[in-house]
């Protein structure tokens, strides 16, 4: 509890600890409609969000401090990503033990269905779900892309919202009967929407889309189900080139990039990116995987790469890779792989463990196991290895056998290392032990690094150099011309 007249700003012990109870994160802090109870999100080390949270209750004795904290939902192997108190007192939350994070109150399913109305808890804040003063429900829901709808917990029903957007961001507000959301969807960027839910009706309140070039030269995604390894499923966007002014040969395979995304444990989108259509309007394919792994398709899927990571996601987007070439969509000697972040990885970890790509970006990647696992990163992705990997002193055989700076030598495709210099979640470091090894090897590459740049690029200038570097990168390695950029240099 911190007090509002300003005295802990310069006093800590002015700051009160109102209660006992103990766990490494806490997050989500929600009081009862009538102040008498309070309720949040709790989890330690080595869990992360996703793995398994705590919902905890407590009264609020009359001097506010917290008594009586127990345990209501959720543990080790169940994931609360949400709660939430109805007007009527009655304790809402979002649970994945069905095997989905489905909508719960006090213990009582309101819509069970093999969706998701909840997701990965990445940030602080999120709201998938937000209950309103009719009763009605406000919730951000579905499998693999997200609806906004209103629940009706009475009835199980849920009525979806009428628009262009296929995808909602789990940032939902509500005031009265009125919803504000953020979406999105193929040909539009972010918009922040409202909802009136007493006549349906939806408008655009705030970041109305503008076209930044014409949308004629937009992609036009495929949303598909792939068979990997085992005969598993692989979800998948996939945008092919598209250009008005400019046709194939028939029968001719374009060049592809699969593009992995970041966290693992976070998905594609469905939604308008002009880093993509950069790509498509000059002939590149682009193919977005949502491997085993990703959020959105359900605990099982998701669990798939538990203790399987650089294995699971690096089959997951060959298989997308090599069945757009055996259909012929995509020519087999011109793929690329793409990623950042935990995308890095998967790309870096694909040019040491496949022949499946002629070449491949690698963005702020994960690039040592044992390094990141032992203190080269923050406290919350601390022992997330655990999970994906497994612990350290059980299997180190397996830290060093996955990681791509272990067997730089096995590398033989050009790539491209984009880095920024203030990175704190994956240092330059790794990068600089990658490229050593890498060193009078005679592999083409290149490695760019940026200045006052962190985890994921921000700056214009900085976005635009990566993205033309990218592009010169396929240019050479597929032999595209491409004009009007700046040639990449690659070293061996």
């Amino acid at each position: 509890a911190v007090p509002l007249d300003g005295s802990a700003a310069e006093d800590r012990g002015a700051v009160r600890e109102l209660t006992a109870e103990r766990h490494r994160f806490v997050t989500g802090p929600r009081l009862s409609p009538d102040g008498r109870r309070a309720a949040w999100l709790a989890w330690d080390h080595p869990r992360m969000p996703w793995d398994g949270t705590e919902l905890i209750v407590a009264d609020v004795t009359a001097d506010g401090t917290l008594r009586g904290a127990r345990t209501v939902a959720g543990g080790t192997a169940e994931s609360v990503a949400q709660a939430d108190w109805a007007a009527d007192g009655s304790l809402l939350y979002a649970s994945d033990r069905s095997g989905w994070w489905n909508l719960y109150r006090d213990g009582t399913p309101l819509c069970p269905r093999e969706e998701e109305f909840g997701g990965p808890l990445w940030k602080l804040g999120y709201r998938w779900f937000a209950p309103l003063d009719s009763g009605l429900i406000a919730v951000v829901h579905g499998r693999g892309a997200k609806a906004l709808g209103t629940l009706d917990p009475a009835t199980g029903e849920i009525t979806d919202t009428a628009g262009p957007w296929s995808e909602f961001e789990p940032t939902l507000a509500a005031h009265g009967d009125r919803v504000v959301a953020v979406g999105a969807g193929p040909r539009s960027g972010y918009e922040v929407v409202e909802l009136d839910t007493g006549t349906g009706r939806t408008r655009v309140i705030g970041a109305r889309h503008t076209d930044p070039v014409d949308p004629a030269l937009y992609p036009e995604p495929q949303v598909r189900t792939f068979t990997g390894p085992g005969g598993r499923e692989v979800h998948a966007h996939v945008y092919p080139p598209h250009h008005p002014g400019v046709t194939a040969p028939d029968g001719a395979a374009a060049p592809y990039v699969v593009r992995a995304h970041g966290g693992p444990t976070g998905r594609a989108p469905l939604v308008l990116d002009l880093e993509i259509a950069y790509f498509t309007s000059r002939g590149i394919g682009v193919a977005e995987v949502n491997y085993g792994g990703s959020t959105g398709y359900g605990r099982e899927y998701r669990d798939r790469l538990r203790e399987q990571w650089g294995v699971v996601d690096v089959e997951d987007c060959a298989a997308v890779a090599l069945a757009l070439a055996e259909e012929g969509t995509a020519d087999r000697g011109r793929l690329a792989i793409s990623g950042g972040s935990a995308g890095g990885w998967t790309s870096a970890a694909s040019l040491t463990r496949t022949d499946v790509y002629a070449c491949g970006t690698v963005r702020y990647p994960i690039l040592d196991l044992t390094g990141w696992g032992t203190g080269e990163t923050h406290d919350f992705e601390s022992r997330y290895l655990e999970g994906l990997v497994g612990p350290l002193a059980e299997v180190p055989e397996r830290y060093a056998a996955r990681s791509p700076a272990e067997h730089a030598d096995r590398i033989s495709a050009p790539f491209l290392l984009l880095q920024g210099l203030d990175d704190v979640i994956c240092p330059p470091v790794q990068c600089e032990r990658f490229l050593a090894r890498i060193a009078g090897r005679g592999v083409p590459h290149a490695y760019l690094t940026f200045a006052g740049e962190g985890h994921g690029f921000r700056r214009a200038e900085t976005l635009m150099r990566a993205l033309e570097a990218e592009l010169s990168l396929y240019a050479q390695v597929f032999g595209l011309d491409v004009a009007g950029i700046q040639t990449l240099e690659l070293m061996t």
